[in-house]
């Protein structure tokens, strides 16, 4: 699997048929499904990385209520430091545009660095703070797809805490970062990246196959 391949299915209009496919082989630990772990992600979801490659990747986004959540320290308002594709699965999925204005007077949030590493994530703060107000919202449902250029910060809710799951593509921007809007006075700190086990991955994985299988998707 390439991340070339993932974006013509999409372009194709085969996203169920492929996602489908791929959800059920996690789930019986087929190829992909030995080499992939499902990470608790701590922007609410959980995540089933299916291609990393030279700056490129696929992973599928999972919100459900039937999954622990892992726990944001700063919020849920971020951007990526790589160019979004992301295809709807099923469900319902919010973006949120963030409208940010530099300010060192009366900030509401500071701007975090967030690394990623083996171990999980550093969060250091940066000397930019901020004044942070929810832009535009757009709402997309099963069959859709949206982009996010690198480097727009948004947040993506889920409706009334809803079940929802996404294909995320990615394509890095060389001289980005990933950043997170959060507190001012918090300090740097580390946040571990919980890796589920090979059966929480695939109970993960079916739930999501038969949550799409279910699901009145359109065409995509």
């Amino acid at each position: 699997m390439r991340y070339r391949d993932v974006l013509d299915t999409l372009a194709g209009g085969n996203a169920r048929e492929w996602a489908l496919g791929v959800l059920g082989e996690i789930a019986q630990g087929g190829s992909p499904g030995p080499d992939v772990r499902g990470v608790r992600h701590p922007l609410g979801f959980l995540c089933l990385p299916l291609v990393r490659e030279d700056g490129l990747g696929v992973c599928v986004h999972l919100w459900t209520a039937a999954a622990r959540r892992a726990r944001s320290t700063t919020s849920q308002v971020h951007c990526h430091s790589w160019d979004l594709v992301s295809h709807v699965l099923y469900g319902q999925v919010r973006n949120v545009h963030a409208v940010v204005t530099d300010t060192g007077r009366s900030p509401t949030h500071r701007v975090f660095e967030v690394v990623s590493t083996p171990s999980g994530d550093v969060i250091r703060p940066t000397a930019r703070t901020v004044a942070y107000a929810p832009g535009r919202a757009e709402q997309f449902g099963a069959g859709d797809t949206y982009t996010l250029a690198a480097g727009a910060f948004h947040s993506s809710v889920i409706p009334e805490d809803g079940e929802a799951a996404t294909v995320a593509l990615g394509r890095g921007r060389p001289g980005l970062a990933d950043l997170s809007l959060g507190p001012v006075g918090t300090p740097l700190h580390r946040v571990g990246r919980e890796r589920l086990d090979a059966a929480e991955t695939a109970r993960a994985a079916e739930l999501a196959r038969r949550s799409l299988w279910t699901s009145n998707t359109p065409g995509g």
